[in-house]
């Protein structure tokens, strides 16, 4: 049985520790805060054996020597990863990472940066998705390009509806903001985006969020939908992403 472990660590990340409870493996998803993850791992009992880096950015691998230093865990991780720390064993697109008998498959979800990954626990119907996508939002695409993130993004609105995506930031209200703007007759993001109010006013997380909501809701993912692209320009869905994402990135 697979347990995870979601807490809030640095000013807006998620941390995530994956725990295999027959073999007591356990991965670190990531590692924007060394200290919080072995703090967070210690009071559950458990001991990090293995970092399964997203992608390079230090609020995603900065935690790496410490950790290691720490528990000897091994790095599976992007080859960009080593910009940051050593890694054991460079993943990409069509690879899989196992904890115990449980199996992750590896997808190329670039555009934020141009090695980034995700991690889909087919099993369990869970998604480690970074900075690739967010609940009503996306990341930035620092290093890619349109056509290649919306490729990644293609890749995600495959897996099955009922996939649990986890993702990385506390970015949900913001990126309802910008959602109602880019598209403004959706009433199903509309009792989205007030539920998001509601939760954030008590305190509550809005991570992890369900594909199948996301693909009702979220702008990034709807860059295909005839009536965005009628609202926002462009022959092809990638041109109609480019177009949302430079209004994000403005807004």
């Amino acid at each position: 049985m697979l347990q995870v472990h979601q807490f809030p660590c640095l000013s807006d990340n998620y941390g995530f520790l994956l725990h295999n409870s027959v073999t007591g493996e356990t991965a670190a998803i990531d590692t924007p805060d060394a200290g919080e993850y072995l703090d967070q791992a210690k009071a559950k009992g458990w001991t990090i054996t293995h970092i399964w880096n997203t992608h390079w950015h230090p609020d995603h691998a900065g935690g790496n020597v410490k950790i290691v230093e720490a528990t000897g865990a091994r790095v599976l991780a992007p080859k960009e990863v080593e910009k940051l720390s050593p890694v054991d064993r460079v993943i990409e697109h069509g690879d899989a990472v196992n904890l115990g008998e449980h199996r992750a498959d590896v997808i190329d979800v670039s555009g934020h940066t141009n090695g980034h990954i995700a991690f889909h626990v087919v099993e369990e119907g869970i998604a480690f998705v970074g900075d690739s996508v967010f609940a009503l939002g996306c990341g930035r695409m620092f290093e890619g390009e349109p056509e290649q993130f919306w490729r990644s993004l293609e890749r995600i609105k495959r897996l099955s509806t009922a996939t649990v995506l986890y993702c990385a930031h506390e970015y949900t209200q913001a990126n309802a903001k910008f959602a109602l703007h880019a598209d403004p007759d959706n009433t199903e993001l509309q009792e989205y985006a007030a539920e998001i109010d509601a939760k954030r006013a008590r305190g509550e997380w809005t991570v992890p969020t369900v594909l199948k909501r996301e693909l009702a809701t979220n702008p990034f993912l709807r860059a295909d939908n005839p009536a965005m692209q009628a609202r926002w320009g462009g022959n092809a869905p990638h041109e109609t992403f480019a177009a949302l994402r430079a209004a994000k990135d403005n807004f």
